[in-house]
């Protein structure tokens, strides 16, 4: 347990530092008016993660602690929209249709709405 412990928090240390130099580096040369960072390292954790399960399910058989070395640690703190990803297409090519655009819909709705209403606590909180 421990040993699968410091794989995921390698993989993690530098997921969290990819994502902080392709924000940073996104609003350096995109400009911080939209949330490019935010949205490159989801479209690309989204990629990552598709090219890992191509990958796994076809050619490559790495050991269990690479596994949460690289999906878990490094995607998963690069990105956790690749994990939403990857439910999405799953449940679409288990032919679960309706289930999936639920998914998808309640996902993107209710996290914003927990959203504000952590903003909302804390605002009431703090005021």
């Amino acid at each position: 347990m421990i040993k699968a412990c410091l794989f995921v928090a390698a993989g993690g240390a530098l997921g969290a530092l990819g994502r902080y130099f392709v924000t940073a580096g996104a609003a350096a040369w995109l400009g911080s008016g939209f949330p490019w960072g935010t949205l490159i390292v989801n479209v690309a954790g989204s990629f990552l993660l598709g090219v890992l399960v191509g990958l796994l399910s076809a050619a490559w058989t790495p050991t269990g602690d690479m596994r949460l070395f690289l999906a878990t640690g490094f995607l998963g703190a690069f990105t956790t929209f690749s994990a939403f990803s990857l439910d999405v297409v799953s449940a679409f090519e288990r032919g679960l249709n309706w289930l999936a655009l639920l998914y998808v819909v309640a996902s993107v709705v209710l996290s914003v709405l927990a959203l504000l209403a952590g903003l909302r606590l804390m605002r009431l909180v703090l005021a």
